[in-house]
C-alpha cells in the first residue's frame, strides 16, 4: 500500500516520491515485518528470495569459481607456484579495494605455506597500474609469479614487457576491459566482453574476485591432494578484508556482495584480524564495526597511506600478525589520514570555486596545477554530491594532468573514459561505471571535457530528471524508537545500489533549534500527540533545510525525512532522525 502523503516540492526544491514496496506505518495494522519485506522488494528483491537477502550467506551467492573466464588456467598456476615454493609477488592498486584484495592472497598464500612477496607502487610517482618498469625489476629479482590485483586489465604495453622478461602474470581485475586484452598468462575480471556467466557478477569489487580466485586455488589444491594430513585454510575468515574492500570501493551491494558484508561484518565483529583491529582502536570504535563504518571510518584511514604517505601501510597493516606492529601502523595512518583531510579540504574548496562557471554542463571538470593528486579522487565525490552530476578533478603539473572522475547512477564514466582513450585524448584511462582514473596532456583537457558532454549529456538529464527524493516509509513521530531502527537495519546492509533506508514524519512543529558543531542544525520536534523527537541536519547551517529549521518556531508544522539512526550518547539509546529534507505541511 502507497502511503498518501504527497509532496511535490520540497523547502530543497524536490518531489517526495515512494519507492515501490513503500510501507504506511501511520495504519494501525502495521508490522515491522511489513517494512523489512518492503525495503527489500523496493531495492530489486524479488519475493521468492527475501529470506536469502533478510539473512545473505555465501553459500546462498557464491557462484562456482569456474564460470568466469580463466579462473581455472589461473588457480592452476597459482597451485604450482604453491607446490613448487616459487617467489610470488602481489601486485596491488594503492586504494582499499587493491589493499584488500593484496592482503588477502597474501594472508591466503601464507596459509599455505608460500610468502608471497607485495609491491604497491606510489600514487605520486609512479601512477595507478603497473609499470614495464616494475614487472621486470620484480623479474630481475626472483619472482616468476607476479598476480596483479585490482589493476591491470589496461596495462598492455607493461604486460607485454613482463612477457619478454619471462615472469608470468595473472590479472585479477574488475575494471572496465577493452575488446583486445593484454598479454598476460591468465586474466579473470567479470568485466571482460567475452565473459557469458560471470559478466552477472559484474558488480563485484577486485577483492570479491580475489576471493572467487581464492576459492579456486584451494579446491584445485583439493584436487591434488595437498591436504592429505593437514586442514584446509579457512578462506571465510578473510571476509572482514573482503568486506571492507568491497564497502570501500562502493560497488553495488547486490547478491554476492551482500553476503560478502554481512558475513565479513561477523567476522570483524571477532577482532581476529591483528591489524584490523588495531585500526578500529584508532578510529575510536568502542563497537562492533557497521557497514558505513568501513566506508567512513576505516576505509579512508587504509587509503590515507596511498593518498599522501606511504602506498604500503594498508597492505602491512592488513597482513601483520604483531600487534605491536599494527599499532604503530595505525597510528601512522591516522596522522596521514588527517593530514589529507586539511589536503582534501583546501582542494574541495578550490575546485568549487571553479566550478561555478559550469552550471550549463552536463560534466563538471575542472583541473588546477598544484593539487596533491592524492585527494583529486575524493575531491570528486565531493564535487559529484553537491552539485548532483557526474565530475572530473585534474592535478596538472609540467604539462600533464593526472585526473579522477566520479559519477551519478546511469551515468557510465567508466565507459566515457575508455571511450576517450580511443579518440586518442588521453594518455591513459580506464574505471568502471561510477568512478575512472585519467591521465591527460594539459592541451587535451578542454577536448576531453567536450567530449565528455557529448557523450554523457543525455544520460545526465536523464538521470537528473528523475531525481526525487526517495521514502520508504511514513511513520508518527512517536514511532521512531530504536526498536524501528533495528527493524529498518534487517534489510541490511546498506550502501550503493542497496541504499539505505529513508522514512518521512510528521506533522511536527519545531520546539527548539540551534546550531552546533561545524554548521550542523540541530532540532527538537514534537507532534500533535506531544511525542518529540531529536533531529540534526549536518552541515546545513547555511542552507535552505537548515534556515527553514532555525527560523519555523512553533506555528508552523512541517513533515520532516531522513534517515532513522540510534543515538547512544545518552544513559539509554534513543532513536533520532538525520535530516535530509522537510515540507511545509500548512
Amino acid at each position: 500500500m502507497t502511503p498518501a502523503l504527497t509532496i511535490d516540492r520540497s523547502i530543497t526544491g524536490q518531489p517526495w516520491r515512494w519507492r515501490g514496496g513503500a510501507v504506511d506505518a501511520l495504519r494501525g495494522d502495521f508490522r515491522p515485518d511489513d517494512l523489512v519485506t518492503g525495503l527489500l522488494l523496493s531495492r530489486g528483491c524479488v519475493r521468492e528470495d527475501i529470506e536469502a537477502y533478510r539473512a545473505p550467506t555465501i553459500r546462498n551467492f557464491m557462484p562456482d569459481p569456474s564460470i568466469f573466464q580463466d579462473m581455472d588456467r589461473a588457480a592452476a598456476r597459482l597451485a604450482d607456484a604453491v607446490e613448487s615454493g616459487e617467489k610470488v609477488t602481489i601486485f596491488g592498486d594503492y586504494d582499499v579495494d587493491g589493499a584488500t584484495s593484496a592482503a588477502l592472497l597474501i594472508r591466503l598464500l601464507r596459509d599455505l605455506g608460500l610468502v608471497a612477496g607485495a609491491y604497491i607502487p606510489d600514487r605520486l610517482m609512479e601512477g595507478y597500474g603497473p609499470s614495464g618498469e616494475a614487472l621486470v625489476k620484480l623479474a630481475e629479482d626472483g619472482s616468476s609469479l607476479i598476480v596483479t590485483v585490482d589493476c591491470g586489465a589496461q596495462a598492455f604495453e607493461a604486460l607485454a614487457a613482463a612477457k619478454r622478461a619471462g615472469v608470468d602474470v595473472i590479472v585479477c581485475d574488475h575494471h572496465k576491459c577493452a575488446s583486445a586484452l593484454p598479454e598476460a598468462h591468465s586474466l579473470v575480471n567479470p568485466n571482460r566482453l567475452d565473459e557469458t556467466e560471470g559478466a552477472a557478477h559484474g558488480h563485484l569489487a577486485a577483492v570479491g574476485v580475489a576471493f572467487l580466485l581464492g576459492a579456486a586455488l584451494i579446491r584445485t589444491l583439493r584436487e591434488r591432494g595437498s591436504f592429505k594430513g593437514r586442514p584446509e585454510p579457512r578462506l571465510i575468515d578473510l571476509l572482514d578484508i573482503v568486506a571492507l574492500g568491497t564497502v570501500a570501493d562502493v560497488v553495488a551491494l547486490r547478491g554476492l556482495n551482500r553476503a560478502f558484508v554481512a558475513q565479513g561484518l561477523r567476522v570483524m565483529a571477532g577482532r581476529r584480524n591483528v591489524g584490523l583491529n588495531a585500526l578500529i582502536e584508532a578510529s575510536r570504535l568502542d563497537r562492533a564495526p557497521i557497514c558505513s563504518d568501513l566506508g567512513f571510518r576505516l576505509g579512508p584511514r587504509i587509503n590515507a597511506g596511498g593518498r599522501v604517505g606511504k602506498s604500503d601501510l594498508g597492505v602491512r597493516l592488513l597482513t601483520t600478525e604483531d600487534p605491536e606492529e599494527a599499532r604503530a601502523l595505525a597510528a601512522e595512518l591516522e596522522h596521514f589520514n588527517e593530514e589529507r583531510r586539511a589536503i582534501e579540504t583546501q582542494v574541495t574548496e578550490q575546485a568549487l570555486e571553479l566550478a561555478k562557471g559550469q552550471d550549463n554542463r552536463s560534466v563538471a571538470l575542472v583541473a588546477a596545477p598544484g593539487w596533491h593528486a592524492g585527494v583529486i579522487g575524493i575531491v570528486a565525490s565531493r564535487l559529484k554530491e553537491r552539485l548532483g552530476r557526474p565530475a572530473v578533478v585534474i592535478a596538472l603539473e609540467d604539462g600533464t594532468g593526472k585526473g579522477s572522475g566520479r559519477s551519478i547512477t546511469g551515468a557510465d564514466l567508466g565507459s566515457a573514459v575508455l571511450a576517450a582513450k580511443d579518440e586518442g585524448l588521453l594518455i591513459a584511462g580506464g574505471g568502471h561505471p561510477m568512478a575512472a582514473g585519467l591521465t591527460v596532456a594539459e592541451d587535451r583537457i578542454d577536448a576531453l571535457g567536450d567530449f565528455l558532454e557529448a557523450r554523457l549529456a543525455d544520460d545526465v538529464a536523464s538521470a537528473r530528471g528523475e531525481r526525487a527524493m526517495l521514502l520508504d516509509a511514513v511513520i508518527a513521530p512517536g514511532g521512531l524508537t530504536p526498536a524501528l531502527v533495528e527493524a529498518l537495519e534487517e534489510g541490511g546492509p546498506y550502501g550503493a545500489g542497496w541504499p539505505a533506508p529513508r522514512i518521512a514524519t510528521g506533522a511536527v512543529k519545531v520546539v527548539k533549534a540551534d546550531i552546533v558543531g561545524t554548521g550542523h542544525v540541530r532540532a527538537i520536534v514534537s507532534g500533535e500527540d506531544g511525542r518529540s523527537i531529536k533531529t540534526i541536519a549536518f552541515g546545513a547551517a547555511d542552507t535552505e533545510l537548515g534556515q527553514a529549521m532555525l527560523g519555523a518556531g512553533s506555528l508552523r508544522r512541517l513533515w520532516v525525512a531522513g534517515r532513522a539512526k540510534i543515538d547512544d550518547w545518552g544513559t539509554r539509546p534513543a532513536a533520532e532522525l538525520h535530516l535530509e529534507d522537510a515540507a511545509w505541511a500548512d
